[in-house]
């Protein structure tokens, strides 16, 4: 039993129960994570080198790739840590940051994707119309706006957490710091932090989910009124990236809230590969999708890796 001190450190958990299979997990998260890291890293580089590639809908795919980046370089040093030297502590300050930041990137991913949808939204409606409405000044705004929303939302609960007394076990159930985790640790009366998330997702991930399926719906009924065929497919290709994104995001959303909510009674293996498919599979998958779907960034995918100058 820790002492009754904030200043304790916290304990991270890896995978209960498969040690003696550290090293296969370590080599397949070692590799995601060197994927998510080039993956992302190649995307923000061609946004930024390629003339072509700057426009309103690259530029909210470059914040998304950022936010990708920053979450996955946020948890993995952790994961690895836990599974590489069995190195399991995290000071009080390191796990809130690592918390804070968590959080708060998952808020402006759907932001991101929000912001993405409404780009496809003024494309396909008022398509004459779009460079005059996406101009870079509102994209900025936008993007900013986006930003202010995820980290500041985030503050009331990770400050809640750092006033906490911490006079349990400081064991967590994971391999990095999760506000749900850390809170049930606390000596203290905790209605705010599980009241706030509960009104915080409903006025983010829901509400942004809400959005885009509207949009997406008004987008059909355009789409629809286009009478040739071939502009009609064009017009939704256009879209398929996006759509597959939001749809691998809000997936795994949906998959975690379910397990927690509802399967207490699962193993705690269960819990824990869930979150790491959370955390790591939006950030491995997002590149991939984008390469393959949007041709432009396929060339210059294909330009970068084989050398090849530009033309």
């Amino acid at each position: 039993m820790w002492p009754n001190s904030s200043n304790a450190p916290f304990l991270l958990t890896g995978f209960p129960g498969l040690k003696r299979v550290y090293h296969w997990i370590s080599i397949l998260f070692f590799a995601i994570y060197v994927f998510v890291l080039l993956g992302n890293g190649a995307l923000l580089y061609l946004i930024k080198d390629d003339r072509r590639l700057h426009e309103p809908m690259c530029y909210f795919l470059a914040m998304l790739a950022g936010t990708d980046l920053i979450v996955t370089v946020t948890t993995m040093p952790t994961v690895m840590r836990v599974l590489w030297l069995d190195f399991r502590e995290i000071s009080p300050g390191a796990c809130f940051l690592q918390a804070y930041l968590i959080h708060s990137l998952s808020i402006i991913e759907s932001g991101v994707l929000l912001a993405m949808a409404y780009d496809r939204f003024v494309a396909i409606q008022t398509p004459l119309r779009y460079k005059s409405i996406l101009t870079n000044s509102r994209v900025m705004k936008i993007g900013l706006g986006v930003m202010l929303r995820g980290f500041v939302s985030i503050v009331p609960l990770i400050v809640r957490l750092s006033w906490f007394p911490y006079c349990r076990s400081h064991v967590l159930s994971h391999a990095f710091c999760l506000h749900q985790d850390v809170m049930k640790l606390a000596c203290a009366d905790i209605t705010f932090n599980r009241i706030y998330p509960v009104v915080l997702v409903s006025l983010t991930f829901f509400l942004d989910a809400l959005i885009i399926v509207f949009s997406y719906v008004l987008i059909l009924k355009t789409v629809t009124g286009i009478a040739s065929g071939e502009e009609r497919a064009k017009a939704l290709n256009t879209c398929v990236s996006h759509i597959s994104c939001v749809l691998v995001f809000y997936i795994t959303v949906i998959g975690l809230t379910f397990i927690y909510r509802f399967g207490k009674h699962a193993s705690p293996v269960v819990h824990i590969t869930m979150s790491y498919v959370y955390f790591l599979f939006p950030p491995f998958m997002n590149p991939i999708i984008y390469s393959i779907k949007t041709r432009q960034i396929w060339r210059s995918m294909v330009r970068l890796f084989s050398g090849s100058s530009r033309t």
